[in-house]
């Protein structure tokens, strides 16, 4: 495929490991640097901190380096793109695994300097694995959600910072799954300390979830929100070849829109 040949393909995959490193490493660091004779009030002052470490790391690392793979940081938000047809299914393999490598890295640094305690290894909270399923997708539905608006080069009339939005919508889904499910919302994210630790308890819930709620965010936003024009030649071949428009600094018309957008971030 002309991917593999491609060195701006290679150059974006290596994007995705070393930003989710990063943002696996500062959201570790951030929920193990407590006080570890903390008492039981200082639980809501140490989710506000981890929710804040997470948002803003995501932030950062969309405006770092979304001009280079797009920083999707996230396989449910690789899946969703994929479902989307706005990237092909060799790239979305590529940067899962990436995002995984990544997140096992970053979380065997921070194991390193605090073998004791917790790691960060999310786990279910006073609800079923049921209920945790639906708490991680619809969490994850809505910052995919947000990851397709706030890209989408056919957008005009909203106007503003997309690394921010992406970022304050990470937070939300902090806020609103932290006290239940330790909020995963991202499978690498919960599969990197829970294979340091051993630690598999549920874990189907962490992929199932944030991956289905990624697929239904991309349906719900391709086919009722903000139907796409092209038909399904177009579509195929996003997904074997990937787009056509690889230049992150080419501007997209709205004639374009038979062509879906590449995975690099959209300027602004």
């Amino acid at each position: 495929m002309t991917e593999i040949k491609s060195w701006e393909f290679w150059r974006a995959v290596a994007a995705e490991f070393v930003g989710m490193l990063l943002f696996i490493f500062i959201g570790l660091s951030a929920i193990i640097g407590k006080n570890q004779n903390g008492v039981s009030g200082e639980n809501v002052a140490q989710e506000l901190k981890v929710s804040l470490a997470f948002a803003l790391a995501i932030a950062t690392l969309v405006q770092s380096l979304g001009h280079i793979s797009g920083a999707h940081l996230n396989p449910a938000v690789s899946l969703g793109l994929l479902t989307s047809c706005q990237i092909s299914a060799f790239r979305c393999v590529c940067y899962i695994l990436a995002q995984m490598l990544g997140s096992v890295a970053a979380s065997a640094i921070v194991n390193g300097f605090r073998r004791k305690g917790s790691l960060g290894v999310n786990a279910l909270n006073n609800v079923t694995a049921g209920q945790g399923f639906v708490i991680e997708f619809l969490a994850t539905l809505q910052l995919v959600l947000c990851v397709l608006a706030v890209t989408d080069k056919r957008q005009r009339d909203v106007k503003g910072f997309a690394p921010l939005a992406i970022g304050l919508s990470v937070g939300l889904g902090h806020f609103a799954a932290i006290s239940f499910t330790g909020c995963g919302i991202n499978p690498a994210r919960s599969f990197g300390p829970a294979l340091i630790r051993s630690q598999m308890n549920d874990h189907w819930v962490y992929w199932l979830g944030p991956m289905c709620g990624g697929i239904a965010a991309a349906l719900i936003y391709d086919f009722l929100l903000y139907p796409r024009k092209p038909n399904f030649r177009t579509r195929w071949y996003v997904l074997v070849h990937g787009p056509e428009d690889e230049d992150p600094a080419t501007e997209v018309t709205e004639e374009d829109g038979a062509h879906p957008g590449s995975p690099l971030w959209p300027k602004h």
